[in-house]
């Protein structure tokens, strides 16, 4: 009898994935009949669900996560505005003109974005529920069946909300190094060779500063990006009318 329970025991964990994030990929399906392979990482555009088996991601993303994606995509742009007023500010006329092109190349980038992201060709794109924060770190949750051997099964649970950030900072840097240099060096006549490019550079660091916030911490901005927005309008306008000449 306790043989029979240890084999039971044992089959039962080779036919059920372990760790949190490894699911069965669907092999061959044929009407009702449907393989599926040994527990792994599932492709691109899937995620586990709750019986273990690899789904695709064809859900629409809520209000929330286009709410999270706005703001990350509005987060270059600012610091765009910022530098451009900073390094330009009331000596050049030009700054007007270079606040416009940023806002084309953010836009153009977004677009594109959109584009080439599962379903190419159109300006929508299929998700999967974000569930909790783990789902943004699943490489931390691969599991060791005999705490020596590791299953990778790291995947992109959050599709697409992690990566296409990634794809939409790249668009963007591309888009500024191939418009604004020609167009800083046309109308910004009024500074000096030394100021006209420092907006432009100041995006070369504050990019890779970006890409890496949204790799490590991109599901605690997800939860936090809300408060995060809050606080630092209330800053700001603090900081703005205690410099502002009028009381």
């Amino acid at each position: 009898m306790k043989g029979e329970i240890q084999q039971s025991l044992g089959a039962w964990v080779l036919l059920t994935c372990l760790g949190l994030y490894c699911g069965k990929t669907l092999l061959f399906k044929n009407g009702s009949t449907e393989i599926y392979g040994e527990c792994g990482v599932c492709p691109r555009g899937q995620r586990t669900n709750a019986q273990k088996y690899c789904q695709p991601c064809t859900e629409s993303p809520e209000l929330y996560d286009w709410l999270y994606l706005g703001f990350m995509a509005m987060l270059p742009l600012v610091l765009h505005w910022f530098f451009i007023e900073w390094y330009s500010g009331k000596k050049s006329s030009s700054a007007l003109f270079q606040h416009i092109t940023a806002l084309f190349e953010c836009s153009m980038a977004a677009i594109i974005t959109l584009l080439v992201s599962d379903p190419v060709g159109v300006l929508y794109i299929r998700s999967c529920r974000v569930l909790m924060l783990s789902d943004w770190y699943t490489m931390l949750y691969n599991p060791s069946p005999d705490y020596v051997t590791t299953v990778h099964c790291t995947h992109e649970a959050v599709y697409p909300l992690y990566t296409i950030v990634f794809i939409y900072y790249a668009f963007c840097l591309v888009l500024m190094m191939l418009l604004r240099p020609l167009l800083v060096k046309k109308i910004a006549c009024g500074l000096g060779k030394s100021d006209r490019f420092k907006s432009i550079y100041a995006a070369l660091y504050f990019f890779p500063i970006l890409t890496v916030l949204q790799a490590v911490g991109g599901g605690l901005l997800y939860y936090a990006f809300p408060y995060i927005i809050l606080v630092l309008s209330l800053v700001t306008l603090a900081v703005y009318m205690s410099a502002s000449e009028i009381e």
